[in-house]
């Protein structure tokens, strides 16, 4: 199947008419092609979303809510079309697309529907001068929005729905290895009668249709979600032009546990934070600390539940993992694999590829837990961005705080404690933007996302979306 971008509202080939294969991970076979858009197509995009601006960005706010909230109501309708999509394009479980991220995208249109009805401008009364200052929020104009493939459609709605919904118009690419989703939105949004040229969709390659986008002098700001190496060269393209940069980039998260813990349930969420998605989550726990005197106790309950996950085709209902995204990805993961082996790790399980029956080519591997000598090894340094979680024990509060903190990521932490102070002690200690006290995943939309360090500049969610995609203004008036 060919997809084609989305812009001005209706559906175009790319004006190279070149097209990249797309594959299904599940059987490593090549389904369809999409645009390898390049600068005329951003550049026809951009024309686009720049003639809808005007009207777009002085619609009541009553009517961009109700657009967006429409969308939402139309995923929901669509949910099974857009699992599968998903499931195919990405190779995670189709009950995984159906329970997590099909609803979490048409939430990210209906929370910013309501969000932007709210979000509501500051006024200060200047006592004793005879003044008043007010201060607008006002849409940036024409915004860019880059999503990866680990999420793709709960990751791409979760930029593009505050944008249009604090009145920018958006030149989007989703990531060239899940563009199906992306591609269907289209069709959802005309349906709800978002109008033409408000949300532009171009297809192609980060390194032509992504960089063509960034280095666009009229596009004002951009939100990017991916590695770090490529949040860094956006950035140094982005900076000088003085754009909007929200850059959330990598992991790699400490999931910290204490003996006195709710054993049972941080087991369950310790197997479900390591290795959702196939472990492609940039808040997987791949770093777990456990106190010594539950280590061997742990070690052994943990290994024995991750032997008891299934390996599988994507469509089957018991599958606990899928196939990994990319060939490239899996050698990747498999590499650091080796790597952990000669860096004197021990594989306690997994670390194989998994043949699945009439999937002989598909990339699947099993849950690898790898027990490490020592926090300074590069696969507990390094981004794996797989099925791969390496075990250590500690004994002090402090020498497990500075193993946590002692990498250049500060995306997530979990803790796992029944101690109050201790909590909010090592809380306010842990270099994160997201800390988890016994629990994992926990999300409310309404609080700010992002992380520090290495892991990116700038948050999002609730209102500090719609801050970014919006230029404060102060207007003081004597009277």
């Amino acid at each position: 199947m060919n997809i084609q971008n989305y812009i001005n509202g209706e559906f175009h080939n790319p004006a190279s008419n070149k097209w990249i294969d797309n594959y299904n991970p599940s059987n490593g076979e090549v389904y369809g092609q999409i645009p390898n858009s390049g600068k005329n197509d951003v550049e026809n995009a951009y024309i686009s979303a720049k003639s809808a601006f005007p009207s777009w960005s002085l619609t009541t706010l009553e009517e961009r809510s109700r657009i967006l909230i429409k969308i939402s109501e139309l995923l929901e309708a669509n949910i099974e079309r857009f699992a599968k999509a998903e499931s195919k394009d990405n190779g995670k479980p189709i009950s995984l697309a159906k329970v997590v991220d099909i609803p979490r995208a048409a939430s990210n249109f209906r929370f910013f529907g309501n969000a932007i009805t709210q979000f509501a401008s500051e006024s200060h009364e200047s006592v004793g001068q005879n003044a008043i200052n007010y201060t607008l929020r006002q849409p940036i104009g024409v915004v860019g929005c880059i999503s990866p493939w680990n999420l793709p459609l709960y990751l791409f709605t979760w930029k593009i729905a505050p944008a249009i919904a604090a009145g920018n118009c958006v030149v989007a690419k989703p990531s060239e290895v899940t563009p199906m989703t992306a591609y269907l939105l289209g069709e959802i949004c005309n349906e709800a009668g978002l109008p033409k040229g408000v949300l532009n969709v171009v297809h192609g390659l980060g390194t032509s249709t992504g960089q063509a986008i960034v280095e666009h002098q009229d596009i004002k700001a951009i939100s990017f979600t991916g590695g770090t190496v490529t949040g860094a060269h956006i950035a140094k393209v982005a900076a000088p032009m003085f754009k909007k940069l929200s850059l959330e980039l990598g992991g790699k998260n400490p999931n910290i546990i204490f003996a006195d813990c709710d054993y049972e349930d941080m087991l369950e969420s310790t197997v479900h934070s390591s290795f959702a998605n196939q472990g492609q989550i940039c808040l997987c726990g791949s770093r777990i600390f456990i106190e010594s005197s539950i280590y061997e106790k742990f070690k052994k309950d943990f290994v024995e539940k991750v032997k008891a996950l299934k390996v599988g085709h994507p469509s089957e209902k018991d599958t606990n993992i899928g196939a990994l995204i990319s060939k490239p990805h899996i050698e990747k993961v498999k590499n650091y694999i080796s790597i952990a082996k000669e860096e004197n790790g021990t594989v306690l399980f997994g670390g194989n590829e998994v043949t699945v029956k009439g999937y002989e080519n598909g990339y699947y591997l099993e849950p690898t837990v790898i027990e490490v000598p020592n926090d300074e090894c590069r696969v507990n340094q390094e981004e794996i961005f797989g099925p791969v979680v390496t075990i250590l024990p500690f004994n002090k509060e402090d020498d497990v705080l500075l193993m946590a903190n002692k990498v250049k990521f500060g995306l997530s932490a979990t803790l796992w404690t029944n101690n109050l102070k201790r909590t909010i002690r090592m809380s306010n200690q842990l270099q994160a933007g997201i800390i988890w006290v016994n629990t994992w995943m926990m999300r409310d939309l309404r609080t700010p996302f992002g992380g520090v360090k290495a892991s990116g500049v700038g948050r999002e969610g609730g209102f500090e979306a719609l801050r970014f995609f919006t230029e404060a203004k102060n207007v003081c008036i004597k009277y």
